[in-house]
């Protein structure tokens, strides 16, 4: 299983929200380059990038450090990036530039067929972010709630052909409680696609739950973001555990 650095970009800035609010943004760098060459350093097998100010607008807005980013790790270091991807055009230059894969999320729910065309496109590049409170979907940088349900969404989009889908408990984000074992776990049970499961994590001890109740379940990978920055998480320590308790050590 992999543990994943997130990078969150605000006003060209490496922030952390609590729960999507912008205005909780706290920043960690004024660098996301240098801190993606250290989560690279520090030997991570994927980053997590999200373009904030991109998932408010619906369109790019950082997408020069990006491609610095991009630069600055290679190939070794694959990048899954999100925020405001919500036309097929954006998603070639981002791919083209060296984005291992694409998040759609608010297009993804808005406009399916939008992601049809983008799964049929650019096959085994496509993954979805579904983000959740209490079981229904949120959008638009989570500042506005869908009565769409969870699973029903994440059926569809199977069969849609998509990669993967990276599950976020909006509840949990940022604030270092833990992962949503339960909630995850029922989505990953009614589908067949791999889950990257997102908010709270928080410990060694979250990343060996999470290795044992979720990734017999499907689940692939887990984002860590706050809890690293404030040293609350070692990130070798937690690839480490993930790899012990997945018998890749």
């Amino acid at each position: 299983m992999l543990i994943i650095p997130a990078i969150d970009i605000k006003d060209g800035r490496c922030v952390r929200l609590k729960q999507g609010d912008m205005s909780t943004a706290t920043v960690f760098s004024d660098d996301p380059v240098a801190m993606a060459r250290h989560w690279a350093g520090e030997g991570a097998r994927r980053l997590h990038v999200v373009d904030l100010n991109g998932a408010v607008a619906g369109r790019p807005r950082n997408e020069k450090v990006i491609r610095e980013m991009i630069a600055a790790v290679g190939e070794g270091t694959p990048i899954e990036l999100g925020g405001g991807i919500r036309d097929l055009d954006t998603i070639e230059s981002y791919l083209d530039a060296g984005v291992a894969y694409v998040i759609i999320g608010t297009a993804a729910v808005k406009n399916p067929g939008f992601l049809q065309d983008a799964c049929y496109a650019f096959p085994g590049r496509v993954i979805v972010g579904l983000d959740a409170r209490d079981g229904k979907v949120a959008v638009e940088g989570w500042s506005k709630m869908t009565g769409h349900d969870v699973v029903d969404l994440a059926k569809k989009y199977e069969d849609y052909g998509v990669e993967t889908l990276v599950y976020t408990d909006i509840g949990r984000d940022g604030m270092m409680s833990g992962v949503n074992i339960e909630a995850t776990l029922r989505l990953a049970q009614s589908i067949k696609i791999p889950i990257i499961a997102s908010g709270g994590l928080n410990s060694v001890k979250d990343v060996q739950a999470v290795c044992a109740q979720l990734v017999p379940e499907g689940v692939v990978g887990a984002i860590a973001g706050r809890a690293l920055y404030e040293g609350k998480l070692d990130f070798k320590k937690a690839q480490a555990a993930a790899d012990k308790a997945t018998g890749n050590a």
